[in-house]
């Protein structure tokens, strides 16, 4: 079969796993330290296709994750589900200040903010979607702890941006989806409040404009520009109160 990561890709061994292509064990992996517990989406932003496993599979690069995923749909696994992926950095979600030591990483080969950002591809996407399914199943993930790499490192990443479907996830009931209804039109007082509640939520408010950029890329991908209006206001009112509900696990 040709692979969507041309001739290294096409030198990778088969694998027998049902919904991975290929696989090849990259060295940058060490121990988990706590369960399983997230799911984390990047791009990989880059121009060179075979680059991708390249250097996700170079020592000297000190990255990785558990998966990459071609723009048609070709699956690659990289790092065993049981070990520590080095994909999120310097990273945080609810918590949890080593991201790495508690998620699966999935890398989505696309160019990126870089070199054109674009939509991601639908035969991309059909093969995410059996894999998360799977991940989250395995390790009963909540839904709110399927997220992107901007979601838990605000202050610098963007990845996968604005044009991720996650509403096309959330029909999958793969992550959250954005509120149909908003029940409080804006509900804090102050930007302060608004940040308090923005930690509560999971975010890393250390850079308190970037913070909210993230939570706009996500919740709010059509206006991205850092500011706390009141729609942001209500949006992140509403995955609070329906969280302490219980309707959001």
């Amino acid at each position: 079969m040709n692979s969507d990561f041309g001739k290294l890709g096409e030198g990778l061994p088969v694998s027998k796993d049902e919904l991975v292509d290929r696989e090849v064990l990259s060295p940058n992996h060490d121990e988990r330290g706590a369960p399983i517990s997230m799911v984390v989406i990047h791009y990989t932003e880059m121009q060179d296709k075979g680059f991708a496993i390249e250097r996700l599979c170079d020592p000297e690069a000190k990255v990785s994750a558990h998966y990459l995923i071609g723009e048609h749909g070709e699956v690659v696994r990289l790092v065993p589900e049981e070990k520590r992926a080095w994909h999120a950095g310097v990273s945080y979600w609810r918590g949890h200040k080593d991201v790495n030591a508690v998620s699966v990483g999935i890398e989505l080969d696309h160019p990126g903010h870089k070199y054109g950002y674009r939509e991601f591809n639908d035969a991309q996407f059909e093969a995410l979607v059996p894999l998360v399914a799977r991940i989250v199943k395995r390790y009963d993930i909540p839904r709110a702890n399927v997220v992107g790499h901007s979601d838990v490192a605000p202050a610098r990443k963007i990845d996968p941006g604005e044009l991720f479907p996650w509403d096309r996830l959330a029909e999958y009931g793969l992550c959250l989806p954005r509120p149909a209804k908003l029940e409080r039109g804006d509900p804090f007082d102050n930007d302060a409040s608004f940040y308090l509640a923005l930690e509560r939520y999971g975010y890393d408010i250390t850079d308190g404009h970037k913070a909210v950029e993230a939570f706009q890329r996500r919740w709010r991908p059509e206006k991205i520009n850092g500011e706390i209006d009141g729609e942001v206001r209500a949006i992140l009112f509403q995955l609070l109160l329906d969280r302490d509900r219980g309707r959001t696990r």
